[in-house]
C-alpha cells in the first residue's frame, strides 16, 4: 500500500512538473502578445503583481512566520536582494529577446544553464569535476564558438540568459531558505523599486494601463499569476521526483521554445548556426548520462549499506 501511494505521488510530481516546464517552454506565445509594451515595465508589472500572488499562498500555506523570520537575518536579506536583481535582468533580456525575434537564442540560453551550473561549481565552489563534465562543458563551449567565429555572431542572449539564471540559482542555494519564503523575500525586496517605476511611467502618461487595449491590459495584470503558477508546479514536482528525472525534465522548456521560435515564429536558423546547437545538445547528453551514472552508483552505495546494516 505504502508503495502505491509512493508511486502516485511520484506520477503527479511528473505531471506537475512536465506541466511547469510546458508552461515555461510556450510562454514566448504569452510575451508576443504584449510586444508594444516596454520590457522594463512588463517586468515591473510581473514583480508587483507576483507579490499579491505569492502572499496569498504564504498566507495558504502557514509559512508567514518563517518569511518574517528570514527579514531579520542580514545575509539572507543581502543574497537575496542580490539574487532578486538577477532575476528581474534574466526576465528583462528575456521579455525583450523574445519580443525581437531571438526565441532560438533564448532557448539556447536555457539549454546552456545546466552546463554553466556544473561550471560555477567547479570554479566558484571549488568542486571537482567527473570526466563526462568535464567533455560536456568542453563540447558546449566549442558550439557557442562555433557561434561566434563560424555564424560570426556572440550569443550574448543565450550568455546573459544562462550566467544571471545560474548565478540566481547559486545565490538561492547559499541563502539556504526555502522557495516559496525565497521568492516572496526577493518580491517583497523588489516591489518598492517596481511600483516606483509603475507610478513615475504613470506621472509621464506613458504606462501601459489606460493606454492599451482592453486585451493587452488583461494579458499584462495576468502576469503574476503566469509567474505563480508554474513555480508552484515545479515545487509541487521537485518534492516528488528523483532529481535526475527533474534534470531531464527541464529541457523541455527550452526544446519547445526553441520549436516555436524555429516553425511558428519563423526565426532564422542556418545550417552553421544548427551545427553550434547539435554541439551544445551533445554537451548535454553527456551531462545527462554522468547526471544518470551518478544517481546509479549513489542508490547502489546506499543499498549496500542498508544490506550491510
Amino acid at each position: 500500500m505504502k508503495s502505491g501511494s509512493s508511486s502516485r505521488e511520484a506520477r503527479r510530481g511528473l505531471i506537475a512538473a512536465l506541466a511547469c516546464y510546458v508552461i515555461w517552454g510556450v510562454v514566448p506565445i504569452y510575451w508576443k502578445q504584449m510586444a508594444q509594451v516596454d520590457p522594463f515595465e512588463l517586468v515591473a508589472h510581473r514583480v508587483v503583481w507576483s507579490l499579491f500572488v505569492f502572499g496569498a499562498l504564504m498566507a495558504w500555506s502557514g509559512t508567514a512566520s518563517e518569511v518574517l523570520a528570514a527579514f531579520r537575518e542580514g545575509r539572507i536579506i543581502r543574497l537575496n536582494l542580490i539574487s532578486g536583481l538577477l532575476l528581474a535582468v534574466n526576465w528583462v533580456i528575456y521579455i525583450w529577446a523574445v519580443n525581437a525575434g531571438h526565441v532560438i537564442e533564448c532557448s539556447l540560453g536555457y539549454f546552456l544553464v545546466p552546463l554553466f551550473n556544473v561550471a560555477l561549481g567547479r570554479f566558484l565552489l571549488k568542486e571537482a569535476l567527473r570526466p563526462l563534465q568535464a567533455l560536456a562543458i568542453g563540447i558546449a563551449a566549442t558550439g557557442v564558438g562555433v557561434l561566434v567565429f563560424k555564424v560570426g555572431h556572440f550569443p550574448w542572449i543565450a550568455l546573459g540568459l544562462a550566467f544571471t539564471f545560474g548565478f540566481y540559482g547559486l545565490l538561492r542555494k547559499k541563502s539556504g531558505v526555502s522557495a516559496i519564503v525565497g521568492l516572496m523575500i526577493e518580491t517583497s525586496l523588489m516591489t518598492p523599486l517596481a511600483a516606483g517605476w509603475l507610478i513615475w511611467l504613470a506621472s509621464k502618461g506613458r504606462g501601459a494601463l489606460g493606454h492599451v487595449d482592453l486585451g493587452t491590459t488583461a494579458w499584462v495584470l495576468s502576469t503574476g499569476i503566469v509567474t505563480a503558477i508554474p513555480l508552484l508546479l515545479f515545487a509541487y514536482g521537485a518534492n516528488r521526483l528523483r532529481l535526475t528525472t527533474l534534470g531531464l525534465l527541464q529541457y523541455a522548456a527550452p526544446t519547445l521554445q526553441f520549436l516555436i521560435g524555429w516553425i511558428v515564429y519563423r526565426e532564422a536558423f542556418s545550417r552553421d548556426r544548427a551545427s553550434a546547437f547539435v554541439l551544445i545538445w551533445i554537451g548535454l547528453a553527456a551531462y545527462s548520462m554522468d547526471a544518470w551514472f551518478q544517481q546509479r552508483r549513489q542508490r547502489s552505495l546506499v543499498a549496500m549499506a542498508d544490506a550491510a546494516a
